[in-house]
């Protein structure tokens, strides 16, 4: 997670006992190109991640909410000219992150807008056919959230937490 990955972290404790960015059990990482083809890719990263950390069983809700958190980076949070590819290799604009501790498991999505995610609040906002992932991270994942990045990184980090049994 770069120079910010404890800051990152530091909203995660909620309702659960510290825990220390050190003891990450397991972690994954990938680049995600600027095209929504990416959702796919970030669905197959996520499978083949749970499968290794045999928690295949929760794949469902896990991958619901990365392909909300990735849907939402590639629509929103990339400028308008992100069809180009990134300037540099080692500057994807948009990463997914998965780590897992004992008792949860953390699905963050980097991207390089400094914006908040916004929710819809209306009953009319939430007829319409698009604006609804966020509701639907916040039904399926124990608890989610966002934190700008410092340091080097730029952007922010949109993360959902998962309770492992």
């Amino acid at each position: 997670m770069g120079t910010n990955g404890s800051t990152m972290l530091e909203p995660l404790r909620q309702g659960l006992p510290p825990i220390d960015p050190a003891t990450v059990s397991s972690s994954a990482s990938c680049a995600l190109p600027a095209r929504y083809e990416a959702v796919r890719g970030a669905r197959h990263f996520t499978k083949a991640t749970l499968g290794q950390w045999e928690l295949s069983e929760r794949f469902d809700d896990v991958a619901l909410v990365v392909s909300e958190l990735v849907t939402n980076a590639l629509r929103h949070a990339l400028p308008t000219d992100s069809g180009r590819e990134p300037r540099e290799a080692q500057d994807p604009p948009v990463r997914l992150h998965l780590m897992r501790w004992t008792s949860r498991l953390v699905c963050a999505v980097r991207d390089p807008s400094h914006d908040g995610p916004a929710t819809r609040e209306s009953e009319e906002d939430f007829s319409a056919e698009s604006g609804r992932g966020l509701f639907l991270v916040d039904s399926f994942s124990d608890s989610w959230g966002w934190h700008p990045l410092a340091g080097s990184l730029h952007g922010k980090v949109v993360w959902a937490l998962f309770r492992l049994g």
